[in-house]
C-alpha cells in the first residue's frame, strides 16, 4: 500500500469577474505527515508563475464539508449542495477556489483508510525526533 495519496481536483477560482476559470489542483497526503494535508497550484495557474502549496489540517478539511471553518490563511466552508470554497490568505491578496464536495469527500475517504482518523499519533517517531533535536542542540 502507498504511503502517499494525490487526487487531482478541479477548481474554480472566483475572482473580481462573473467569469469563474478552472484551474488544475493536487490534494496531497502522506502517512508520514498524518495531521496534514496539501493543496497544489501549478506554475501557470498562479500570479507568481511558480507552484503554490498550501498546508493545512486534515482535520480543518474535514470540518469545513459542513460548516464554515478556519481563522487564519486558510478558511473552508460548504457552498450549496456540491461545492466546497477554501480561502487563501496571504499578504498579496485572498484566492478563493470552489471545488466538488464530492472530490473532498473521496480524498478524505482515501486518507482515512491510510491513516484513521484518531489514529493519526501511532504514525510518528517522537522518540527519533527528540533524538534530532536533542543531537543538534549539544
Amino acid at each position: 500500500m502507498s504511503h502517499v495519496i494525490e487526487q487531482p481536483v478541479e477548481a474554480r477560482l472566483v475572482a473580481a469577474a462573473p467569469r469563474m476559470a478552472t484551474i488544475p489542483a493536487t490534494l496531497h497526503y502522506e502517512r508520514h505527515d498524518p495531521f496534514a494535508v496539501r493543496m497544489t497550484f501549478p506554475a501557470p495557474a498562479t500570479l507568481e508563475g511558480v507552484d503554490v502549496c498550501w498546508t493545512f489540517s486534515r482535520e480543518l478539511l474535514t470540518a469545513g464539508l459542513d460548516e464554515q471553518v478556519g481563522h487564519g490563511d486558510v478558511r473552508v466552508r460548504p457552498y450549496g449542495f456540491d461545492r466546497t470554497v477554501l480561502e487563501f490568505h496571504a499578504p498579496e491578496g485572498t484566492a478563493v477556489v470552489h471545488v466538488r464536495t464530492g472530490e473532498v469527500r473521496r480524498f478524505l475517504a482515501a486518507t482515512a483508510d491510510l491513516v484513521p482518523v484518531g489514529m493519526e499519533h501511532l504514525q510518528l517517531d517522537l522518540d527519533h525526533d527528540l533524538a534530532v533535536l536533542m543531537r543538534d542542540a549539544c
